[in-house]
């Protein structure tokens, strides 16, 4: 207690610090006048608290442990009612929870009629998509990728450009663009091929960072900072979901004698991203239990055996690189499609950063834990207006109780084992 005491004291002290140089006074500029206005109270609650979990910190540890074996008896017991279940085919495929959640999220948009609301699942299904394709590279494979949401630019900036200037429709440029990001993973792949752990993450930073310099600096192609704007919306076998068509188009409310109603776009652009994310999951799912899929698990545990086993570990790095850039590619192209603008500021370093929280907050190689995280990211992010000026400093706050409390996950992947006997076990009984 007195060694915690004393820890206590100097993170105070320091925190103390730390706080009054970052919430211990706000800047307001009014005209030309800066004021600063302190508040002295965020500083004395932040130290409180500080103080507070140093001290008690063996308490609070062990409380955390509880909770945490509370978590994995319920999981425990929902293994064993599975297996009491005794479904057809994989343990934890239940066709009808999964046509239940479809039939609930196709009928949630008609429900709530609301463009807010809409729009908050919309980026939801883009942050899923993100994080999917990222659970390839991190969760599967094991090679840690900080620059991923260069690609989710690629293929943003693909549909841009081949739309602005070559005049290309949505669906045609939406497996283009995944290809693009795809080919831009192959490029970065080849030189990270014999870099792993910290090595390959300062490639892959250097690599996002690199990327959103050049989309800034060539100005002809990419619009500079300015970006690239009036990008068309994709449209349904023809059909135009704005009041009025281009040239030699129907829009939607005409075509169906219907009086115009702007919902009906948001409506569209929901349907589209909850079938892209139901691509992304069956297809992902279908490379797992394939053998490429085996060899991402096999280089993530060991590489050095991997290659005993006559795995070609150049290959299987290609290729983890190159699908979890298509899919990031088609996040992009739908973002263009959705924002119809896009710019070098969508795709700066901490939107990596969050999508890689996402796939350790959900538990790499778990597609429920990663959709279940990407849903409470999301919210914090972008829909908690309240909580704008702390809304990081919560999700920082969640991340450290995440690492010690569940250090793999909420909903860790499970993998098949098997469980040696125990050697004196077997001496007793003369095996």
């Amino acid at each position: 207690m007195k060694q915690n005491f004393q820890n206590a004291i100097i993170a105070t002290v320091l925190s103390f610090v730390l706080l009054s140089l970052t919430i211990g006074g706000l800047i307001q500029v009014e005209g030309i006048e800066t004021t600063v206005v302190a508040r002295p109270w965020y500083v004395v609650i932040g130290c409180t608290i500080v103080f507070i979990i140093q001290l008690f910190r063996d308490q609070l540890v062990f409380v955390f442990k509880g909770f945490g074996n509370v978590l994995k008896t319920l999981v425990r017991a929902e293994q064993i009612a599975e297996h009491a279940i005794q479904l057809k085919g994989s343990d934890r495929f239940n066709p009808l929870f999964y046509l239940t959640v479809l039939i609930c999220l196709s009928v949630y948009p008609f429900i709530v009629s609301d463009k807010l609301w809409i729009g908050m699942f919309i980026d939801i299904y883009i942050y899923i998509l993100l994080a999917l394709g990222l659970n390839i590279v991190v969760g599967y494979a094991g090679l840690l990728n900080l620059g991923y949401i260069a690609f989710y630019a690629v293929g943003a900036y693909t549909y841009g450009i081949l739309n602005h200037f070559y005049d290309f429709s949505f669906w045609l440029a939406l497996p283009l663009s995944g290809m693009t990001a795809a080919l831009a993973g192959i490029i970065l792949g080849f030189p990270v091929l014999r870099l792993r752990g910290d090595y390959l993450a300062i490639v892959t930073l250097g690599f996002g960072q690199v990327l959103v310099i050049l989309l800034r600096n060539l100005g002809s192609i990419t619009g500079g900072p300015d970006g690239i704007g009036s990008i068309d919306r994709p449209t349904m076998f023809g059909i135009e979901f704005s009041r009025r068509a281009k040239e030699g188009g129907v829009p939607f409310h005409e075509f169906f004698g219907l009086e115009y109603n702007s919902i009906i776009k948001d409506f569209f652009f929901y349907f589209l991203a909850l079938a892209l994310v139901i691509f992304t999951i069956y297809v992902i799912s279908r490379l797992v239990k394939m053998p490429i899929g085996r060899s991402w698990e096999a280089l993530r545990e060991d590489e050095t055996a991997c290659k005993s086993l006559g795995i070609n570990s150049t290959s299987v790095k290609l290729s983890a690189f190159a699908i979890s850039s298509f899919f990031a590619g088609l996040a992009g192209c739908f973002f263009a499609a959705k924002q119809r603008h896009i710019s070098p500021e969508s795709f700066e370093f901490i939107e990596s950063v969050i999508v890689l929280a996402i796939v350790v907050m959900g538990g790499m190689g778990s597609t429920i834990g990663i959709i279940l995280a990407a849903i409470f990211v999301a919210v914090l992010k972008d829909y908690s207006q309240d909580l704008q000026e702390y809304r990081m400093l919560i999700f920082s706050l969640i991340l450290i109780v995440m690492m010690i409390w569940r250090p793999r996950g909420l909903f860790p992947a499970t993998r098949p084992f098997i469980k040696l006997q125990n050697r004196q076990k077997s001496q007793e009984c003369g095996c």
